[in-house]
């Protein structure tokens, strides 16, 4: 054991063992790739050789160090790096984002994510912490000792800064490279990744937040109105056919919307053990105007589809457009409304400070902000937010009180990750039988949903009661996905219906949010058109009659026939825009050589079309181009 000892010791107290560490944190890097922006492809050879080169870059410099400095510098950089791939795995598997420097300001709102953590944990991620396990237990337990450096040794500092320096050199400057093209990269994080890596990106992210301000395409209101205006009017020369002429039949009624929280669209009309999952939401779907194809506008939180319901315009990074530019002025939908005499409300069963929604709504012109302690019944709290059904109830008492007309925006919650139900009273409101799934966080999620389903059905029955649902339009849509791309329970389950299953089909199911549309008067209509909520807005225009302001989404019943997403994700009917062009019945990455001109122009003009609408977003928000005249 003791010549054991002495060879291991000899090893660890030379520059090889930097090395040799920097091989593990290579592994380690592309383990995260594998686990997030590669899960389904191969690395770009781009992305390795990136990789590579920052490591290098570190083994390098460590390596200057003097032995004891070397050994707990370079084990230092091992654990910092460890945690941040982690963090960032975790994240991904949450949001499929990584994380930013722009959502400092949300660090108060962790422990949304902490509730959902223990389901996004998986035993194979300690493979990000187990040298560094294996080096604590061999150091606690003696077999490792760091050794002083000798007088012979300090000699070789000299050749080996020299080394180390044009090393650093050379790499620093093959390491820039990479850095600067993640910055030059805005709206897809996945790609500015592949181009800079996941250790240039983090520097990127920080360069491009401290140049945030510089990235807004137009810098004034004038600018921004001119491209916005011909934009629009190219949408209408391309777009304005009007499939379904539904004009001014919302005139002077009561307009509700409802936020369905984390409810996708694949459990609409979905069954487990021969029982509907959401039969509330079946029935009204199938009664009214059913959307099969709504995308959320982004992969992030409740807190951005809120933001582009109200204001027409895409979110920045995970909840900035709440966070940190709330002050800002927006044609909102609520201000619309309010300008042509309806009584304007905002609900939500949390507390006003929770997502900062108080300043947010606060800024509005909202005749009452309606939180969790507004409401009469608190008695039931699920997740800490004031349940589904009591936030029906009470919501329903005071639009009856309200002047009519008036616009309402409810926002539910207790279908909300981790999907526990954590503080339900009756269990018997969940009324299906997950089977093999019970337990899991997929199997919770259907639990959730279906409680959420029972509750939507209270909120129905009381709308009658009360005499308020025949004169009103009903707007019901899913804030944003509930499960993460690749769940493997939700893999199982889709599969069941569709054996075929592609890599596209899931990230489309990842997207794709419940919604329907109650007008009076109007019976059942399916429409399959892709649409997102950027087209709220513009479409409640529309039907109420009204004069819409800014809005970069078009009408809903209009034949503008694909959608975007901020990380500059296209979907159209026939094709999905991922970094590439893939056809969506098979599947496959499209054949450039197997597709007519007329269709390659068709995909240019899609892509042209997506990042003007970006940059015009993105403008409005960082310059606040809206802003009070």
């Amino acid at each position: 054991m003791k010549i054991k000892k002495e060879e291991i010791n000899k090893y660890i107290n030379t520059p090889f063992f930097v090395v040799f560490i920097g091989i593990i944190i290579l592994i380690k890097t592309l383990f995260f790739y594998n686990n997030t922006i590669a899960i389904n492809e191969p690395i770009d050879m781009n992305t390795f050789l990136g990789t590579v080169s920052f490591i290098v870059v570190i083994v390098s410099i460590v390596d200057i160090l003097p032995n004891r400095s070397r050994m707990i510098t370079i084990l230092i950089i091992d654990l910092l790096l460890s945690i941040l791939l982690f963090a960032d795995n975790i994240y991904y598997s949450f949001s499929n984002n990584v994380l930013s420097v722009a959502q400092i300001d949300n660090l108060q709102y962790g422990g949304e994510i902490m509730k959902t953590l223990p389901s996004l944990l998986e035993f194979k991620q300690i493979l990000y912490f187990l040298d560094l396990i294996i080096i604590s237990l061999l150091l606690i337990c003696r077999v490792v000792k760091i050794q002083k450096v000798n007088e012979k040794q300090k000699i070789l500092y000299i050749f080996k800064g020299v080394y180390a320096l044009i090393a650093v050199l050379i790499f620093c400057f093959i390491s820039w490279d990479y850095i600067d093209q993640g910055t030059k990269i805005q709206y897809n994080k996945d790609e500015q990744i592949r181009k800079s890596t996941i250790l240039g990106y983090h520097i990127s992210d920080f360069i491009n937040e401290a140049n945030i301000s510089k990235k807004a395409v137009y810098k004034n209101y004038d600018d921004f109105k001119k491209e916005y205006d011909n934009f629009k009017s190219d949408l209408e020369e391309d777009y304005g056919e009007i499939k379904y002429d539904f004009k001014e039949l919302a005139k002077d009624k009561n307009i509700i919307l409802v936020q369905l929280e984390s409810i996708q669209e694949f459990v609409v009309d979905a069954k487990i053990n021969e029982k509907e999952i959401t039969p509330n939401f079946n029935k009204f779907l199938k009664e009214n105007i059913e959307f099969t194809n709504m995308h959320m506008q982004s992969y992030t939180t409740t807190a951005d589809s809120e933001h582009t319901v109200t204001t027409s315009t895409y979110p920045l990074e995970n909840g900035m457009s709440f966070a940190k530019y709330y002050t800002n002025d927006y044609d909102d939908i609520f201000k619309m409304y309010h300008d042509n005499n309806y009584f304007t409300s905002y609900m939500h069963g949390n507390y006003p400070y929770f997502w900062n929604r108080g300043n947010v709504y606060g800024r509005m012109a909202i005749d009452k902000n309606e939180f969790k302690d507004d409401f009469s019944d608190l008695s039931e709290n699920i997740n800490g937010d004031l349940s589904d059904e009591l936030l029906y109830i009470g919501a329903v008492d005071k639009l009856k009180e309200y002047k009519k007309p008036f616009f309402a925006e409810i926002v539910s919650a207790s279908s909300h990750t981790p999907f526990i139900l954590e503080g339900l009273q009756d269990r018997s409101k969940v009324n299906i039988d997950v089977g093999k799934y019970k337990g899991t966080y997929f199997g919770n999620y259907l639990e959730a949903v279906n409680y959420a389903d029972y509750a939507f059905g209270v909120f129905i029955d009381k709308l009658k009661q009360e005499g308020l649902y025949d004169d009103s339009v009903i707007l019901i849509y899913g804030d944003h996905n509930g499960l993460t791309m690749y769940d493997e329970e939700l893999l199982d389950y889709l599969k069941q219906e569709n054996p075929n299953l592609t890599d596209v089909d899931i990230k489309l199911a990842f997207t794709r949010v419940a919604c329907g549309l109650k007008i009076p008067g109007v019976e059942h209509v399916k429409i399959e058109k892709m649409i997102n909520k950027l087209d709220v807005k513009p479409t409640l225009a529309y039907l109420s009659g009204i004069q819409d302001g800014v809005s970069l989404g078009t009408n809903m019943f209009g034949s503008k026939n694909y959608v975007c997403l901020n990380n500059e994700r296209i979907i159209t009917d026939k094709y999905y825009f991922d970094r590439n062009w893939y056809d969506i019945q098979t599947g496959n990455m499209l054949d450039e050589s197997n597709v007519t001109e007329k269709t390659k122009k068709e995909l240019i003009k899609y892509e042209n079309e997506m990042k003007k609408i970006l940059d015009l977003s993105m403008s409005v928000t960082l310059n606040n181009l809206l802003q009070r005249k």
